[in-house]
C-alpha cells in the first residue's frame, strides 16, 4: 500500500481534479433522481396484493381508490355536479360514489341505510377516487385546489395518495433542514476537536464532496426510496465522518513528532547562516508533510479499511430483503461508504497536503481538555456498569422482539398534521372506511351473486359494487350498454368494489382480510385476485418479518467473520459484536416500555444500521487497547484507551447522534421520524456501551484474548 499512497501523494493536483469534476457531475444528477414515496410499491413481485393490483391495472386501466373525500353541506343534485368536476381532472381515473352503489332516483328512505350511510350522510358526502400513480401529487393538489374554490363548507381529504401527495411535498423541506443542521453541528464538533481553524472546513468538503458524489450516482438505480432520500445522505456523512477524523488525527500525531526531532529523521543539517535557509527550511517541511501523510494512511489503513468494511457489510444486509426498501436503501449506503472510503484514502490527503499552509497558519491550542481523568473516571465505573448492562441485556432483548408494529403506510401522519386531522374528520363522520376489489372470470351472474351474498355476511362490509348486484342475472351482457359495464366486467374479468369497516391494519383488519381471501377462494379456486391497501400491508407484514431473520443473522455473521480477519482472534469479535447488539436491544426495548407501538421498516432497518455505523467505536477501542496492552498493564490500557479514543468516539458518535435526533424532530413523515429517533438514541447506547463496558469485558477476559491471538504478545503485570 506504501507505494499507492506515494502515488496518491505525488499526484494530488490530479486527483483534487478528477474529484472536483466528479462533483460537479453529480451536483447535477442528483437533482434528476426519482423519489418513490409508495412503501407499498416496494413490495416483491410475487406478493399475492402485488398481483392483484397488476392484474387490475392490465385488465381495467386503474387501481383500486386510493384517496377519500368528504364534503360538507351537498345536497344530492350539487354531490353529483362536483363528482363530475373532480372527476375531469387529470389523473383521477375513478370516483366512486353512492350513483355507483344504487339508484339515486329511488327515494333516499327506500335505499339500503347501509349502503346510503357509506357514501352521504348529514349532507356531508364522502367520494372514492382512483388516483393515477405517474401523476398523483399534482392531481392531489389540483383536487386540493378545485374543493378551495368550488366550497364554501369544509371538506377532508385522506388516503394512500395523500399520504404520498404530504410526504412529497413536506419531505423536501424538512430533509433540507434536517442537513443543514446536521452539517452545521458537524461543523461546531469538529472546531472543538481539531489543533485549526482551517481543519475543519477540510474534513467537510471531503465530506460534502462524497456525499454529492453518492447522491448523483444514485442515478444508476433509476430511481431511490424516501427512506433513502431522506437518511442516506445524513446518515453517510454521520458515518463516514470518524475516518476523516482518525486519518487527520494520526497525520497530526506523526508529522508532530517528525518536527520534535527538528528533522533529525532525513539528516539534513541547516546552517542558521545559510543563504537559502527558508528555501531548504520550506523544502524540508514539505517533505516531512508528504512523508507523514504517507504513514499516516499507512497506520490507519487496518481501521479505517476495517471498520468500513464491517459498515458496508451491515448495510449491505439490507440488500437481502425481499421488501425493496431494504435493498434502495443497502445498496445506496454501501455505496455511500465505499465513495467515503475512496475520498479518505485519495481526495483528503491530496486536500490536506494542498491546504498545509492554510492549516498551519490557523492552529490553535486544543479546545477540549485532556481526557486523562475521564479515563480514570472509566475505570472506576467500569466493572460496575458492565454489570448493570448485563443485568439488562436479556429483559432489553425480550422487551425489544415483543414491541407492538405498525405495517403499513396508515399511521405514518400522526393527528397533530393535517393529513391526521383531515382522516380524524372523515371517521367521525363516515366512520373508518377500508376497500376492496375482488377480480373473477365474468361469464357465470349466479356464481358472481352468491359471492357478493357470501361477503355481504362479513359484518364489516357495508357496500359492494358489481355486475352482478346491479343487473338481473336473466339479462344478457349484450344487452347492456358498454359504458355501464366497463368499471366492472370487460376482457372476460368481472370486478367487485367492497367497502369494510374496518382501519387499514391491526389484528381486525387483518382478520377481515382473510376472510375476503377465503371466501374468494372457495367460490373461484385460484382464479380470483384482489387488491386493496389493507392486503398489501397483510403482505408487507409478512414479508419484512421473514427478512428480519435473515437479515440479522448474515449481518451479524458477516461483521463477525470480518473482525476474525482483522483481529486474528475469536473472542474479540464475539465481545465486540454482543457489546453493540447490546446496545441495538436496549435502543429498541424502549419504545415497548413506554408503550408506543413502532413502524416494523424502521425497526427492521435500524438493526442493520447501528450495527454497522456503530461497530466502528468497538474497533477502534480494541485496537488502541490490544496495541498499549503490549506495553502497559491492564488497568494503564483501559486510562489511556480511553483517553486517547474518546474524543474520536465522540466526534462520529455526537454527529449520528444529533442527524438522527434531527430527523426526528423536523419529520412529520412517522417512519423518518422513528427511525430518525432509533438512529440518534441507537448511537448513545452504543457510545455509552463502548466506553464504559467494552474496556472492563477487554480486561476481564484479557487473558484468554491474548491466548487465543495467533502471536502472543508481551504482558505487563
Amino acid at each position: 500500500m506504501r507505494k499507492f499512497y506515494k502515488w496518491v501523494v505525488q499526484r494530488r493536483k490530479i486527483n483534487m481534479v478528477i474529484f472536483g469534476l466528479c462533483f460537479a457531475v453529480c451536483m447535477v444528477l442528483r437533482t434528476l433522481v426519482p423519489v418513490n414515496y409508495d412503501l407499498n410499491s416496494y413490495l416483491p413481485a410475487d406478493a399475492p396484493s402485488t398481483l392483484g393490483l397488476e392484474k387490475m391495472e392490465d385488465t381495467f386501466g386503474n387501481d383500486v381508490p386510493n384517496m377519500r373525500v368528504m364534503v360538507e353541506g351537498l345536497n344530492i343534485p350539487r354531490a353529483l355536479e362536483l363528482k363530475t368536476k373532480i372527476s375531469r381532472i387529470k389523473g383521477v381515473a375513478k370516483v366512486t360514489w353512492l350513483d355507483d352503489a344504487t339508484d339515486i332516483l329511488v327515494p333516499t328512505e327506500m335505499m339500503d341505510s347501509g349502503t346510503i350511510e357509506t357514501y352521504y350522510r348529514d349532507e356531508s358526502a364522502l367520494f372514492l377516487l382512483t388516483i393515477e400513480n405517474h401523476e398523483l401529487v399534482k392531481t392531489v393538489n389540483e383536487i386540493r385546489e378545485l374543493l378551495n374554490n368550488e366550497l364554501d363548507g369544509g371538506f377532508a381529504m385522506d388516503g394512500t395518495a395523500v399520504f404520498t401527495e404530504a410526504a412529497t411535498n413536506n419531505t423536501v423541506l424538512e430533509v433540507a433542514k434536517v442537513t443543514l443542521g446536521a452539517i452545521i453541528f458537524v461543523f461546531l464538533v469538529l472546531l472543538l476537536t481539531t489543533t485549526s481553524w482551517f481543519e475543519p472546513v477540510i474534513v467537510m468538503i471531503g465530506l460534502l464532496v462524497s456525499v454529492v458524489i453518492n447522491a448523483g450516482t444514485n442515478i444508476v438505480f433509476g430511481e431511490i426510496s424516501f427512506v433513502t432520500n431522506a437518511a442516506g445522505s445524513i446518515l453517510q456523512l454521520a458515518v463516514s465522518l470518524d475516518y476523516s477524523v482518525f486519518l487527520l488525527h494520526r497525520y497530526n500525531d506523526i508529522r508532530d513528532k517528525y518536527k520534535e526531532l527538528k528533522l533529525s529523521c532525513f539528516n539534513h543539517k541547516i546552517s542558521s547562516k545559510a543563504p537559502y535557509e527558508k528555501t531548504i527550511s520550506k523544502a524540508l517541511s514539505s517533505s516531512i508533510n508528504l512523508r507523514a501523510m504517507i504513514l499516516a494512511l499507512n497506520k490507519t489503513t487496518t481501521s479505517i479499511l476495517s471498520s468500513g468494511l464491517t459498515t458496508v457489510i451491515g448495510f449491505f444486509a439490507l440488500c437481502l430483503m425481499r421488501f425493496r426498501i431494504g435493498p434502495d436503501l443497502g445498496f445506496a449506503l454501501s455505496k455511500g461508504v465505499v465513495i467515503s472510503l475512496i475520498s479518505v484514502f485519495v481526495f483528503l490527503p491530496s486536500l490536506i497536503l494542498s491546504s498545509s499552509k492554510l492549516i498551519d497558519k490557523t492552529r490553535h491550542k486544543a479546545l477540549l481538555p485532556s481526557f486523562d481523568r475521564f479515563g480514570k473516571i472509566v475505570l472506576k465505573l467500569m466493572l460496575p456498569t458492565m454489570i448493570i448492562a448485563l443485568t439488562i441485556a436479556l429483559p432489553s432483548y425480550l422487551a425489544s422482539i415483543n414491541n407492538d408494529y405498525y405495517y403499513g403506510a396508515s399511521h405514518i401522519f400522526g393527528a397533530g398534521t393535517l393529513v391526521g386531522q383531515d382522516r380524524n374528520a372523515i371517521e367521525q363522520k363516515f366512520g373508518k372506511s377500508n376497500i376492496y376489489a375482488i377480480m373473477v372470470p365474468s361469464g357465470d351472474i349466479v356464481k358472481e351473486r352468491e359471492l357478493s351474498e357470501a361477503l355481504h355476511k362479513i359484518p364489516e362490509v357495508t357496500s359492494i359494487i358489481s355486475y352482478a348486484d346491479n343487473v338481473d342475472a336473466m339479462i344478457p351482457t349484450e344487452f347492456i350498454g358498454s359504458d355501464d359495464l366497463t368499471d366492472l366486467m370487460t376482457e372476460g374479468i368481472a370486478r367487485l368494489i367492497i367497502t369494510v369497516k374496518s382501519d387499514y391494519e391491526g389484528e381486525q383488519s387483518f382478520a377481515v382480510a382473510n376472510k375476503i381471501r377465503e371466501i374468494a377462494d372457495y367460490f373461484y379456486p385460484n382464479e380470483s385476485f384482489i387488491a386493496g391497501e389493507t392486503l398489501s400491508t397483510l403482505d408487507l407484514k409478512d414479508t419484512v418479518t421473514a427478512d428480519m431473520k435473515k437479515v440479522n443473522t448474515v449481518a451479524i455473521a458477516a461483521v463477525f467473520i470480518v473482525l476474525i480477519f482483522a483481529t486474528k482472534t475469536i473472542l474479540l469479535p464475539i465481545i465486540l459484536v454482543f457489546c453493540i447488539e447490546m446496545a441495538i436491544w436496549i435502543n429498541l426495548a424502549i419504545p415497548y416500555f413506554r408503550g408506543s407501538p413502532i413502524f416494523y421498516v424502521a425497526y427492521l432497518i435500524i438493526s442493520s444500521i447501528q450495527l454497522g455505523a456503530t461497530v466502528d467505536y468497538a474497533i477502534l477501542l480494541t485496537d488502541r487497547y490490544t496495541e498499549m496492552r503490549k506495553n502497559m498493564s491492564k488497568k494503564e490500557s483501559v486510562v489511556k484507551t480511553v483517553s486517547n479514543v474518546t474524543i474520536s468516539i465522540l466526534t462520529s458518535g455526537l454527529a449520528l447522534l444529533v442527524v438522527g435526533m434531527l430527523l426526528g424532530i423536523f419529520s412529520t413523515h412517522g417512519l423518518l421520524s422513528q427511525l430518525g429517533y432509533f438512529i440518534g438514541i441507537g448511537a448513545l447506547c452504543s457510545m455509552v456501551i463502548v466506553i464504559f463496558v467494552l474496556p472492563a469485558m477487554l480486561s476481564l477476559f484479557d487473558r484468554l484474548i491474548r491466548k487465543s491471538q495467533e502471536r502472543e504478545v508481551p504482558l505487563k503485570k
